[in-house]
């Protein structure tokens, strides 16, 4: 298969912090941004609409472009602030269509030259799907997944949530009055390019759930992104406690990384079942709020040849999901540089799939995608190693109370 790959810039040899970004902030986050600047209180409300429509609804780069607001506000404003995006430092283009981005986010102190994530965009015929991050690395360390293999660094914020679907939307010009670039391929229905997201790129999304659910708030609004929430897809490793708050402060879709249908292997498959073993993670699935035949739990099932696939395994996959609305995504095994696990062979995920299908549940076999750039599910990994939280707070605190001694 044959990859475009544009190569990722040199990084800076010092970061330097810079005036900070509007882009992917709350409107409370656009609210304080006002204040900082002088805006007076009664006026903010009426601001923060028109930032937030020339942001999120236009995807504008330039303060100068919001001719709604007054000259010398744009001017307080871009003294001020950015409407900078992530840079993306490497972007991959699957012979499919799929388009792989690198992002830098912008560094937030000085030891830390900008976390690197990873965001997937996936194109079909009547819809995009955009597969976004929600840590840097991952705290699991499911054996089966690329990403699993990288530490933890840290959670990604809010606006660096955001800001990946508006790099996307800017790339593949999904905004009023853009154009794709040439070559792309992009769903053909007239509908935004765009129309999907499911939390399931780089880490945990329920570990990081405060930036998920505030992200979540600004993907959804109906005056700017304007993504309804039935489109948007939180997938979870199995973080008992907070599937219930998910469906309550946020109401998406639900989808579940089971893999395994016994404790002792999903134990090794998915280590966090130590915490929270199978039946406790079903019984929060029953009773998820708003879960019905018309808002269905998605149960994730990648297909490991010799160690998940047998008849027996989808008969008791079938037993254990009964009575829950559910429809199940066989997904076969993506390989990675140094994995043990092989993808189990086609007529076996059809034998698997037959047997769930014939007791009643949509059991799609995920087609691959993106494969040849290591895009697909469980693939992705940040290529750099970076300082772990702790480690760089530690690094500025000791700093900074250098600074306050001399």
């Amino acid at each position: 298969m044959t990859v475009t790959v544009l190569e990722p810039a040199a990084p800076a040899a010092e970061p330097v912090l810079q005036r900070p970004s509007l882009v992917g902030r709350t409107r409370a986050g656009l609210a304080a941004a006002l204040a900082e600047i002088g805006v007076p209180e009664k006026e903010r409300r009426m601001r923060v609409g028109q930032l937030w429509n020339w942001i999120y609804h236009y995807g504008v780069r330039d303060f100068a472009a919001m001719t709604t607001i007054g000259k010398g506000l744009r001017g307080a404003l871009a003294e001020r602030f950015t409407l900078d995006l992530p840079e993306v430092t490497a972007e991959q283009i699957s012979t499919d269509g799929t388009r792989k981005w690198l992002m830098r986010m912008a560094p937030t102190g000085p030891r830390d030259r900008g976390a690197e994530i990873e965001c997937v965009y996936i194109p079909e015929v009547d819809r995009g799907t955009l597969c976004v991050s929600s840590q840097v690395g991952c705290t699991l360390t499911c054996t089966f997944c690329h990403t699993g293999t990288q530490r933890l660094v840290r959670n990604l914020t809010t606006e660096e949530i955001v800001a990946q679907l508006m790099v996307a939307r800017d790339r593949l010009g999904d905004f009023p009055n853009r154009e794709a670039p040439g070559g792309a391929f992009v769903p053909k229905d007239g509908g935004r390019f765009v129309s999907n997201i499911v939390f399931m790129g780089m880490g945990e999304p329920l570990y990081n759930f405060d930036g998920v659910r505030d992200a979540i708030d600004v993907i959804s609004d109906n005056e700017g992104l304007s993504l309804g929430r039935r489109r948007i897809t939180v997938s979870t490793s199995g973080v008992v406690p907070q599937i219930g708050p998910l469906g309550d402060e946020m109401g998406t879709m639900l989808a579940i990384s089971l893999h395994a249908v016994r404790d002792d292997l999903r134990n090794e498959l998915v280590p966090l079942n130590k915490k929270y073993p199978i039946a406790e993670l079903l019984e929060a699935c029953r009773t998820y709020p708003g879960v019905s035949n018309a808002k269905r739990i998605t149960f994730e099932y990648v297909m490991l040849k010799g160690v998940n696939d047998s008849d027996a395994e989808a008969r008791e996959l079938v037993r254990l999901l009964k009575g829950i609305p559910a429809k199940i995504n066989l997904i076969p095994f993506n390989p990675w540089p140094g994995t043990k696990y092989e993808c189990s062979d086609w007529d076996r995920i059809e034998r698997f799939s037959e047997i769930v299908f014939r007791a009643g549940y949509a059991s799609p076999v995920r087609t691959p995608r993106g494969r040849d750039i290591l895009a697909a599910c469980g693939q992705l990994k940040s290529e750099t190693e970076k300082l772990s939280a702790r480690a760089r707070l530690m690094l500025d605190q000791e700093e900074a109370a250098a600074a306050n001694a001399g």
